[in-house]
């Protein structure tokens, strides 16, 4: 997939988030897409390694390139094999209406599968499941969830991870002071600037980010897991021949065994920027979401 004027789309975009109902009827996407000659796939710039922006500054990841076999499966399935294609960086924060607005077809990204996001968006079959623990510095003493008392904890804005982190803080008491930065990479930056004591978030973004950083070594994942939760591939909500496609190309990947090849690529191997190996195992869920093919959502 290239990138194709992104600067004028995000310009769109912001326009179309600001006039746009919460709910607008946009065509059946396969009809939009062959209507319009061009399909809009939105990315995230620093989840990494499921979709961030490379050294040379393109999209690239795990969930990237499974959205580029649904990219070449929208081409079969409209007979349009020159389908432009154009992409789209999305926050956590403009992620959901952007999709619900139309002016982005399917999103590619770190995005949990929830009943209340299903009130607005779809969801593919599951690709991943992961945690919420925390970012902080090696040498902070912090440990588990009670060594926060007192302490700053920062998520993004826009995440399932902030709302689990305020409930948690409420029920259990721990004294937290909780508080949103507008992305993943500002959260880590802040951690590692001393402004946060701790980053709570999906623990594979963590891993990420903290293979990312200029001294690795000088952080830390720590904490059990707050609650498990599915990454699925988003796009509009009442679309099933589209919901098909996309449904159909993860289920292939599944199947054949090229999904197993693919989270080796990114979980098990050098990645770029650095060539760092994130050494995940697949999860347990993941494992028997290859034979089970569910989109079921978390709770």
């Amino acid at each position: 997939m290239r990138t194709v004027r992104t600067p004028l789309l995000l310009a769109a975009a912001l326009g179309a988030i600001a006039c746009a109902p919460a709910r607008a009827e946009v065509a059946p996407t396969l009809d939009k897409v062959k209507a319009s000659g061009e399909i809009v796939v939105a990315h995230r710039e620093s989840s990494i390694p499921f979709s961030y922006l490379g050294s040379d500054g393109k999209p690239t990841g795990f969930g990237w390139e499974i959205c580029g076999r649904i990219v070449d499966n929208v081409k079969k399935a409209i007979g349009k094999p020159d389908l432009k294609v154009s992409t789209l960086p999305v926050t956590s924060a403009n992620r959901i209406p952007l999709v619900q607005n139309g002016t982005v077809d399917v999103e590619c990204g770190s995005t949990t599968n929830n009943t209340d996001r299903a009130k607005q968006v779809a969801f593919s079959i599951n690709y991943f499941y992961t945690g919420t623990r925390f970012l902080v510095k090696a040498d902070s003493g912090i440990k588990s969830l009670a060594d926060l008392k007192g302490k700053k904890v920062v998520s993004t804005a826009g995440t399932t991870n902030f709302q689990v982190l305020r409930a948690v803080n409420a029920k259990q008491d721990i004294g937290f002071d909780l508080f949103t930065a507008k992305d993943h990479s500002e959260s880590a930056l802040l951690v590692e600037g001393g402004r946060a004591d701790a980053f709570g978030m999906d623990d594979i973004l963590l891993y990420g980010l903290k293979a990312a950083s200029a001294n690795p070594a000088s952080l830390a994942v720590v904490g059990e897991a707050l609650q498990v939760e599915p990454y699925a591939i988003m796009f509009r909500k009442d679309d099933p021949a589209f919901k098909k496609v996309v449904d159909d190309t993860v289920a292939s990947l599944m199947k054949s065994g090229e999904f197993e090849q693919l989270y080796k690529k990114w979980f098990q191997s050098p990645i770029p920027p650095k060539g760092i190996n994130l050494n995940a195992p697949m999860s347990r869920e993941l494992q028997d979401n290859l034979k089970a093919l569910s989109d079921k959502p978390a709770m």
